[in-house]
C-alpha cells in the first residue's frame, strides 16, 4: 500500500485533525509497516490474516501464541492503553519542537498524566535512534569533541553538592563524545553521539575508530587523549588556549551542537537523569540531522522508527538506581 504524500498533514493542526480519524492511522501504520498492503503476521511472518473489525485485530491463521496482532504489536506503541491519534500527535511535536518537549507539556497538550507522557516520550526517543552502521568521513573533515552535562554547582543546595561534586571542573558529571562530519556543496553536516566513562585515549580512539572512515581528516582541540590517531587518520588540532579556528581546523560545528543540547535541556527539561541522557541526545540528533526538512518530512522519516523497537516502563525505570522511577523528571 503506497501512502499518498499529498494527503499527509503539513502542520501540527492538521496533524491533529488527520490523525483523529481512526481510518488515517490505520492507513499511515499500515503504509510503514506493510508496504505492499499485505499484511502479515509479526511473530510467524504468516500474511494468511483475517481482520476482526469490532477489535481492530488481525488474526494468523497459523497456530501460535500470539495469533491476534494489532498495528501496535512489534511496536515501541505496543501494550499501550493510549489512542494512536496520541502517539502520532507525540511524534509530531518530539520531532519539531526544536528544543524537544517536556513531559509536563505534553501531559497538558495530550489530555495524559505527566506519568504516561514521561514514559511515551522516552519512548518515542527510543525510535529515533539512529540505527545506520555507515561509518562518516569521505566526503569532508570529521570534528570531534566532547562535552560535560550536569548540574552546575552554584545551583545546587550545599547537601546535594557535597554529595555530587566530589572534584573540580567535570567531577560529577556525564562525559558525551561526539562526532560531527562536514559536507560541502547541499549537503549538511551529520552528527553522531555517545555516552561515556571517561575521556581518556583508548575510549576516544575506540569511537572514532568505529564511526569513521579510516583516511578521514579529523579535527579535534588540544586535548591529550586525541594524539596517536595518526596514519590511520588526518589528525589536526586547534588549541582553544591560543585561538579557535586556524583554517578550516575547528571544532565550530560541534560547539553548535552542544549548545543546542544544552539550551535543550535548560530550558525544556531542567533535569534530566545521566540513565536516559543517551535518549535526549538521539532525539536532538535527529532533529539536527534533518534539520533542512520540513515538519511533514521529519515526521515520516522518524516514523518508520517505531517498529521492531520495545522500550517497556520495566526497563526504563530499572536503569535508575534502586528502580526508582524519576517520572517527575521533565
Amino acid at each position: 500500500m503506497e501512502m499518498n504524500a499529498e494527503s499527509l498533514p503539513k502542520t501540527l493542526i492538521q496533524a491533529i485533525r488527520h490523525f483523529s480519524d481512526y481510518e488515517n492511522c490505520d492507513r499511515f501504520l499500515v503504509g510503514i509497516r506493510w508496504p505492499s498492503g499485505e499484511v502479515s503476521c509479526p511473530s510467524s511472518g504468516c500474511a494468511k490474516v483475517r481482520y476482526i473489525q469490532t477489535r481492530r485485530q488481525w488474526e494468523c491463521s497459523e497456530n501460535h501464541p500470539k495469533r491476534r496482532f494489532s498495528l501496535k504489536t512489534g511496536t515501541i506503541m505496543e501494550d499501550s492503553p493510549l489512542p494512536l491519534e496520541k502517539w502520532l500527535a507525540a511524534l509530531w511535536l518530539e520531532v519539531n519542537s526544536k528544543n524537544s518537549v517536556s513531559s509536563y507539556e505534553a501531559h497538558r497538550a495530550l489530555g495524559v498524566t505527566q506519568k504516561s507522557a514521561w514514559f511515551m516520550l522516552h519512548r518515542l526517543r527510543t525510535a529515533l535512534r539512529a540505527g545506520s552502521l555507515e561509518r562518516i568521513g569521505g566526503n569532508g573533515p570529521i570534528e570531534a569533541d566532547e562535552t560535560y552535562v550536569g548540574g552546575l554547582a552554584r545551583n545546587m543546595h550545599f547537601s546535594r553538592r557535597g554529595k555530587t561534586i566530589k572534584g573540580t571542573g567535570p567531577a560529577g558529571k556525564t562525559i558525551v563524545m561526539g562526532l560531527l562530519g562536514r559536507h560541502s556543496g547541499k549537503r549538511r553536516s551529520q552528527f553522531r553521539t555517545e555516552v561515556v566513562k571517561n575521556n581518556d585515549e583508548q575510549t576516544l580512539h575506540a569511537i572514532i575508530h568505529k564511526n569513521v572512515v579510516p583516511g578521514s581528516e579529523v579535527f579535534t582541540d588540544s586535548l591529550a587523549s586525541y594524539r596517536g590517531l595518526d596514519p590511520q587518520f588526518l589528525h589536526d588540532f586547534v588549541d582553544h588556549a591560543e585561538k579557535y579556528v586556524d583554517g578550516i581546523v575547528h571544532t565550530n560545528g560541534m560547539e553548535n551542537f552542544w549548545a543546542l543540547f544544552k539550551r535543550c535541556i535548560k530550558g525544556t527539561h531542567i533535569s534530566i537523569d545521566p540513565a536516559h541522557l543517551h535518549r535526549y541526545l538521539d532525539s536532538e540528533g535527529f532533529r539536527f540531522n534533518n534539520r533542512d526538512t520540513n515538519d511533514c518530512g521529519r515526521f515520516n522519516l522518524a516514523a518508520p522508527g517505531i517498529i521492531g523497537r520495545r522500550l517497556t516502563y520495566k526497563a526504563l525505570t530499572g536503569a535508575l538506581e534502586g528502580g526508582t522511577a524519576h517520572a517527575r523528571t521533565r
